[in-house]
């Protein structure tokens, strides 16, 4: 199982309560091509052939076109790609674990590069506030396809 790089100059968690069920929330974040539908950061998202491991998709999110690779595909649990974009190495992974009825969902990312070596502060505070953000935006979708 791939796992962030507890070392990267950059590093960040987030966690977060749905009342909905995991099959729920799996559908929707593995259905990558639709992430523009219900996340506003993601402009853009195309999966190049099935969701497995060593599978790649393009995303545009933020300044740039973001090639990644899924790494662990364990539906309804575990969720995780990595990524390259202007020199910058990143690892993301999302778990989802259901608990008294509601599903929680970790998710945590790490930037290594250059760029995030000397950018450090403003780079994690948009890792931070992009990972909370997201998770509400799941959230938020999630809840309101429910039954």
């Amino acid at each position: 199982m791939v796992s962030v790089n507890k070392e990267a100059p950059v590093l960040a968690r987030a966690k977060i309560e749905i009342d909905a069920e995991p099959d729920t929330v799996w559908a929707i974040m593995a259905d990558i091509e639709a992430w523009p539908r219900w996340n506003p950061e993601v402009k853009d998202a195309s999966l190049r052939g099935e969701l497995k491991p060593g599978t790649q998709f393009q995303w545009k999110a933020g300044p740039g076109k973001i090639t990644s690779l899924l790494q662990n595909v364990e539906p309804p649990h575990l969720l995780a790609w990595t990524g390259k974009i202007m020199g910058i190495n990143a690892v993301h992974v999302f778990r989802i674990d259901a608990v008294d009825l509601k599903t929680i969902v970790e998710t945590e990312e790490s930037w290594d590069g250059l760029l995030s070596h000397a950018m450090h502060g403003r780079m994690q505070e948009m890792l931070e506030s992009s990972l909370k953000s997201g998770l509400e935006y799941l959230k938020t979708e999630a809840e309101s396809v429910k039954d």
